[in-house]
Protein backbone atom coordinates (compact mmCIF):
# COMPACT_ATOMS: atom_id res chain seq x y z
CA UNK A 1 0.00 0.00 0.00
CA UNK A 2 1.32 3.19 -0.88
CA UNK A 3 0.60 4.59 2.96
CA UNK A 4 3.12 2.68 3.81
CA UNK A 5 5.91 4.11 1.49
CA UNK A 6 4.71 7.35 2.29
CA UNK A 7 5.17 6.46 6.04
CA UNK A 8 8.81 5.04 5.77
CA UNK A 9 9.94 7.78 3.35
CA UNK A 10 8.43 10.57 5.95
CA UNK A 11 10.02 8.98 8.80
CA UNK A 12 13.46 9.15 7.17
CA UNK A 13 13.65 13.15 7.23
CA UNK A 14 15.44 13.30 10.49
CA UNK A 15 14.22 16.66 11.73
CA UNK A 16 17.57 17.19 13.94
CA UNK A 17 19.91 17.26 11.03
CA UNK A 18 17.63 20.06 9.33
CA UNK A 19 17.26 21.50 12.37
CA UNK A 20 21.06 22.18 13.49
CA UNK A 21 22.03 22.72 9.57
CA UNK A 22 19.99 25.68 9.71
CA UNK A 23 21.05 26.79 12.97
CA UNK A 24 24.33 26.54 12.12
CA UNK A 25 25.68 24.15 14.82
CA UNK A 26 27.45 20.95 14.50
CA UNK A 27 25.38 16.61 13.30
CA UNK A 28 23.91 16.01 16.33
CA UNK A 29 24.93 12.48 15.11
CA UNK A 30 28.97 13.55 15.72
CA UNK A 31 28.74 14.56 19.52
CA UNK A 32 26.66 13.55 22.47
CA UNK A 33 25.34 10.49 22.46
CA UNK A 34 25.38 10.29 18.80
CA UNK A 35 21.91 10.00 18.19
CA UNK A 36 19.85 12.39 16.00
CA UNK A 37 16.98 13.32 18.30
CA UNK A 38 15.34 15.38 20.74
CA UNK A 39 17.16 14.39 24.02
CA UNK A 40 21.22 15.12 22.36
CA UNK A 41 19.78 18.29 20.67
CA UNK A 42 18.68 19.03 24.04
CA UNK A 43 22.16 18.51 25.96
CA UNK A 44 23.93 19.34 22.88
CA UNK A 45 22.35 22.85 22.12
CA UNK A 46 19.43 24.15 24.38
CA UNK A 47 15.73 23.66 24.20
CA UNK A 48 14.55 25.64 21.85
CA UNK A 49 16.45 23.66 19.08
CA UNK A 50 15.37 20.21 20.63
CA UNK A 51 11.59 21.71 21.23
CA UNK A 52 11.78 22.39 17.27
CA UNK A 53 13.07 18.79 16.33
CA UNK A 54 10.25 17.52 19.06
CA UNK A 55 7.46 19.23 16.62
CA UNK A 56 8.80 18.03 13.47
CA UNK A 57 9.70 14.70 14.29
CA UNK A 58 6.25 13.89 15.47
CA UNK A 59 4.59 16.40 12.84
CA UNK A 60 6.26 14.46 10.12
CA UNK A 61 4.18 11.31 11.44
CA UNK A 62 0.81 12.45 10.48
CA UNK A 63 0.27 12.37 7.14
CA UNK A 64 0.57 9.09 6.18
CA UNK A 65 -0.97 7.58 8.93
CA UNK A 66 -4.09 10.54 8.48
CA UNK A 67 -4.28 9.15 4.93
CA UNK A 68 -4.72 5.57 6.26
CA UNK A 69 -7.08 6.83 8.94
CA UNK A 70 -9.05 8.90 6.49
CA UNK A 71 -9.16 5.89 3.88
CA UNK A 72 -11.04 3.90 6.90
CA UNK A 73 -8.05 1.53 6.59
CA UNK A 74 -7.92 -1.37 9.15
CA UNK A 75 -6.74 -0.83 12.48
CA UNK A 76 -3.51 -3.65 11.86
CA UNK A 77 -2.76 -1.55 8.58
CA UNK A 78 -2.78 1.63 10.11
CA UNK A 79 -0.61 0.18 12.69
CA UNK A 80 1.48 -0.64 9.52
CA UNK A 81 1.50 2.52 8.22
CA UNK A 82 2.78 3.95 11.75
CA UNK A 83 5.07 1.18 11.82
CA UNK A 84 6.27 2.30 9.02
CA UNK A 85 6.77 6.01 9.68
CA UNK A 86 9.31 4.94 13.04
CA UNK A 87 11.05 2.11 11.05
CA UNK A 88 12.23 5.29 8.33
CA UNK A 89 13.06 7.13 11.48
CA UNK A 90 15.09 4.51 13.49
CA UNK A 91 16.40 3.00 10.26
CA UNK A 92 16.33 5.91 7.35
CA UNK A 93 17.92 4.56 4.33
CA UNK A 94 19.87 7.51 3.34
CA UNK A 95 21.51 7.98 6.26
CA UNK A 96 23.31 4.13 6.37
CA UNK A 97 20.34 3.11 8.63
CA UNK A 98 21.45 5.12 11.30
CA UNK A 99 18.06 6.70 12.68
CA UNK A 100 17.01 7.54 16.07
CA UNK A 101 15.00 6.01 18.46
CA UNK A 102 11.88 7.10 17.34
CA UNK A 103 10.22 8.75 20.93
CA UNK A 104 8.63 11.98 19.42
CA UNK A 105 7.43 9.71 15.66
CA UNK A 106 5.86 7.78 17.69
CA UNK A 107 4.12 10.43 19.78
CA UNK A 108 3.03 12.27 16.14
CA UNK A 109 1.88 8.75 15.05
CA UNK A 110 -0.04 8.34 18.54
CA UNK A 111 -1.65 11.15 18.13
CA UNK A 112 -3.63 10.59 15.48
CA UNK A 113 -4.36 6.86 15.90
CA UNK A 114 -4.80 7.37 19.77
CA UNK A 115 -5.18 10.79 20.90
CA UNK A 116 -5.47 10.23 24.45
CA UNK A 117 -3.09 7.44 24.43
CA UNK A 118 -0.65 10.31 23.07
CA UNK A 119 -1.31 12.68 25.99
CA UNK A 120 -0.99 10.66 28.47
CA UNK A 121 1.77 9.10 27.81
CA UNK A 122 3.85 12.33 26.80
CA UNK A 123 2.22 13.76 30.46
CA UNK A 124 3.94 10.42 32.23
CA UNK A 125 7.35 11.25 29.69
CA UNK A 126 6.87 14.72 31.05
CA UNK A 127 6.83 14.42 35.00
CA UNK A 128 9.44 11.25 34.40
CA UNK A 129 12.03 13.33 32.61
CA UNK A 130 11.59 16.27 34.81
CA UNK A 131 11.48 13.92 38.20
CA UNK A 132 14.32 11.72 37.10
CA UNK A 133 16.43 13.84 34.60
CA UNK A 134 16.92 11.06 32.23
CA UNK A 135 15.38 11.41 28.89
CA UNK A 136 15.88 7.56 28.58
CA UNK A 137 14.17 6.59 31.78
CA UNK A 138 11.21 8.54 30.67
CA UNK A 139 11.23 6.96 27.16
CA UNK A 140 11.25 3.57 28.69
CA UNK A 141 8.57 3.85 31.02
CA UNK A 142 6.23 5.50 28.83
CA UNK A 143 6.56 3.16 26.23
CA UNK A 144 5.95 0.42 29.06
CA UNK A 145 2.56 2.24 29.93
CA UNK A 146 1.46 2.94 26.71
CA UNK A 147 0.09 -0.45 25.78
CA UNK A 148 -1.15 -0.31 29.07
CA UNK A 149 -2.80 2.79 28.73
CA UNK A 150 -4.35 1.95 25.12
CA UNK A 151 -5.98 -1.85 26.81
CA UNK A 152 -8.26 0.85 29.21
CA UNK A 153 -8.96 3.58 26.61
CA UNK A 154 -8.79 2.29 22.90
CA UNK A 155 -8.36 -1.65 22.86
CA UNK A 156 -8.85 -2.12 19.60
CA UNK A 157 -5.36 -0.28 18.94
CA UNK A 158 -3.74 -2.78 21.77
CA UNK A 159 -1.59 -4.78 19.58
CA UNK A 160 -0.51 -1.85 17.21
CA UNK A 161 0.67 -0.30 20.26
CA UNK A 162 2.18 -2.72 21.81
CA UNK A 163 4.33 -3.04 18.57
CA UNK A 164 5.38 0.27 18.78
CA UNK A 165 6.48 0.21 22.23
CA UNK A 166 9.06 -2.58 21.38
CA UNK A 167 10.20 -1.14 18.44
CA UNK A 168 11.03 1.88 20.82
CA UNK A 169 12.77 -0.22 23.55
CA UNK A 170 14.59 -2.24 21.57
CA UNK A 171 15.81 1.33 20.24
CA UNK A 172 17.17 2.15 23.57
CA UNK A 173 19.24 -1.16 24.54
CA UNK A 174 22.34 1.15 24.70
CA UNK A 175 20.12 3.48 27.10
CA UNK A 176 18.92 0.43 29.40
CA UNK A 177 22.96 -0.77 29.35
CA UNK A 178 24.21 2.67 30.38
CA UNK A 179 21.34 3.18 33.13
CA UNK A 180 22.62 -0.40 34.46
CA UNK A 181 26.10 1.07 34.62
CA UNK A 182 24.83 4.64 36.00
CA UNK A 183 26.55 6.10 33.25
CA UNK A 184 23.02 7.59 31.38
CA UNK A 185 23.80 11.53 30.47
CA UNK A 186 21.39 13.18 32.90
CA UNK A 187 18.01 15.01 30.57
CA UNK A 188 20.01 18.43 30.52
CA UNK A 189 23.89 19.10 29.73
CA UNK A 190 26.30 19.39 33.05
Amino acid sequence: MVWIVVGYLSGSWLAALSVCRLAGVGDPRQHGSFNPGFSNVLRLYGPRLAAVTLLLDALKAMPAVIGAKLMSCPVWLQGLVGLAVLLGHSFPLWHHFRGGKAVASAFGVLLILVPNVALLSAIIWALLAWRLKTAAMASLASALVAPLICAWLAPAYFMVVGGFSLLVLARHGLNIRRLRRGEEPPFRGS
